[in-house]
């Protein structure tokens, strides 16, 4: 016997539990499935580095790998403010400045290894439950980024996804560009 799409979720939803958090069925699924598995690519790609080959330089002009990491934490931190920006109508932007976020990135860069590891696997949940936490209406929120470009809280995940499996591939420890989803090689 065959379920549909629906009944299978209130199936999954009744087995969890009320207090598990999903997707709202208006969210951008296939966005989020880009971010969500370019987030456990970087991991895997992070967890193959020994902490002192976080010391070494990245594939990104004039950043040592720990800076690619403390970039892809502050990230999304960054982008949960959006959401929460989003969600409540409060004005929270990205950061103050380009400055601003040029000088965390140096500062999460000279974090302790186990401490830059936990700014990047915390900061990657944090912004996984924001998103599960937006309603149907509140994907439709327009925020700024930093350069003043207004979008929709609905294009997040998708900057999300280009970001994480770029810094992936940018931490030089084998990551390939065909390890990339098709829809993210020329983007």
């Amino acid at each position: 016997m065959r379920y549909s799409l629906d009944e299978e979720r209130a199936a999954l939803r009744a087995r969890l539990g009320s207090g598990a958090r999903y997707d709202a069925p208006m969210a951008p699924a296939e966005d989020l499935i880009l971010a969500r598995r370019g987030t456990a690519y970087f991991a895997r790609k992070l967890n193959e580095l020994a902490d002192s080959d976080l010391d070494a330089p990245s594939l990104a002009s004039g950043w040592s790998r720990r800076h690619v990491v403390a970039y892809i934490g502050y990230h999304a931190r960054a982008l949960t403010r959006l959401a929460d920006w989003g969600r409540t109508g409060v004005e929270t932007p990205m950061h103050a400045s380009a400055e601003e976020r040029d000088a965390e990135i140096d500062l999460g860069a000279t974090l302790p290894a186990q401490a830059l590891r936990h700014l990047y696997t915390h900061s990657a949940v944090h912004l996984n439950v924001v998103w599960r936490d937006l309603e149907d209406a509140q994907w439709d929120a327009i925020v700024k980024t930093l350069d003043g470009s207004a979008i929709r809280l609905r294009e997040l995940p998708l900057l999300r996804a280009r970001e994480i499996w770029h810094s992936a591939f940018e931490l030089g420890n084998g990551g390939a560009v065909w390890d990339l989803p098709p829809q993210l090689r020329t983007s």
